[in-house]
Protein backbone atom coordinates (compact mmCIF):
# COMPACT_ATOMS: atom_id res chain seq x y z
CA UNK A 1 0.00 0.00 0.00
CA UNK A 2 1.46 3.31 -0.48
CA UNK A 3 0.99 6.13 1.77
CA UNK A 4 -0.81 9.14 1.45
CA UNK A 5 1.73 11.67 0.96
CA UNK A 6 2.94 9.14 -2.76
CA UNK A 7 -1.19 8.60 -3.26
CA UNK A 8 -1.66 13.16 -3.44
CA UNK A 9 1.40 12.90 -6.00
CA UNK A 10 -0.23 10.52 -7.84
CA UNK A 11 -3.68 12.30 -7.79
CA UNK A 12 -1.65 15.56 -9.08
CA UNK A 13 -0.21 13.47 -11.80
CA UNK A 14 -3.41 11.97 -13.09
CA UNK A 15 -5.24 15.44 -13.35
CA UNK A 16 -2.59 16.05 -15.84
CA UNK A 17 -2.60 12.66 -17.56
CA UNK A 18 0.73 12.18 -16.20
CA UNK A 19 0.36 8.90 -13.86
CA UNK A 20 1.37 5.44 -15.65
CA UNK A 21 -1.22 2.85 -15.37
CA UNK A 22 0.19 1.31 -12.44
CA UNK A 23 0.48 4.72 -10.87
CA UNK A 24 -3.61 4.40 -11.32
CA UNK A 25 -4.32 1.48 -9.97
CA UNK A 26 -2.10 2.07 -6.69
CA UNK A 27 -4.17 4.80 -6.45
CA UNK A 28 -7.49 3.50 -6.86
CA UNK A 29 -6.45 0.78 -3.89
CA UNK A 30 -5.12 3.52 -1.92
CA UNK A 31 -8.48 5.86 -2.41
CA UNK A 32 -10.66 2.70 -1.21
CA UNK A 33 -9.32 2.44 2.07
CA UNK A 34 -8.19 6.47 2.69
CA UNK A 35 -11.17 8.38 2.88
CA UNK A 36 -9.07 11.52 3.71
CA UNK A 37 -7.11 10.92 -0.03
CA UNK A 38 -10.79 10.15 -1.23
CA UNK A 39 -11.55 13.31 -0.50
CA UNK A 40 -8.20 15.59 -1.72
CA UNK A 41 -9.00 13.67 -4.84
CA UNK A 42 -12.60 14.28 -5.93
CA UNK A 43 -12.06 18.01 -4.59
CA UNK A 44 -8.59 18.32 -6.70
CA UNK A 45 -11.03 16.94 -9.57
CA UNK A 46 -13.50 19.73 -9.19
CA UNK A 47 -10.49 22.54 -9.18
CA UNK A 48 -8.61 21.28 -12.30
CA UNK A 49 -12.77 21.33 -13.89
CA UNK A 50 -13.06 24.67 -12.88
CA UNK A 51 -9.64 25.88 -13.83
CA UNK A 52 -10.29 24.36 -17.17
CA UNK A 53 -13.59 26.66 -17.88
CA UNK A 54 -12.46 29.44 -16.14
CA UNK A 55 -11.31 32.46 -18.95
CA UNK A 56 -7.91 32.73 -17.69
CA UNK A 57 -5.10 34.87 -19.44
CA UNK A 58 -1.40 35.95 -18.92
CA UNK A 59 0.12 39.05 -19.37
CA UNK A 60 2.10 39.78 -22.65
CA UNK A 61 5.85 39.97 -21.24
CA UNK A 62 6.15 43.62 -22.39
CA UNK A 63 3.53 44.76 -19.14
CA UNK A 64 5.15 41.71 -17.09
CA UNK A 65 8.29 43.63 -17.43
CA UNK A 66 6.89 47.42 -17.38
CA UNK A 67 5.11 46.24 -14.13
CA UNK A 68 7.80 44.84 -12.28
CA UNK A 69 9.57 47.70 -13.57
CA UNK A 70 7.17 50.31 -11.80
CA UNK A 71 7.07 48.10 -8.55
CA UNK A 72 11.60 48.61 -8.30
CA UNK A 73 10.24 52.35 -8.79
CA UNK A 74 7.80 52.51 -6.35
CA UNK A 75 10.54 50.76 -3.55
Amino acid sequence: MISCEKAAIICNKKQYNEATFYEKLQLIFHLLICKTCAKFSKENAKLTSLCKKAPLCCLPEKEKVEMKKELQEKI
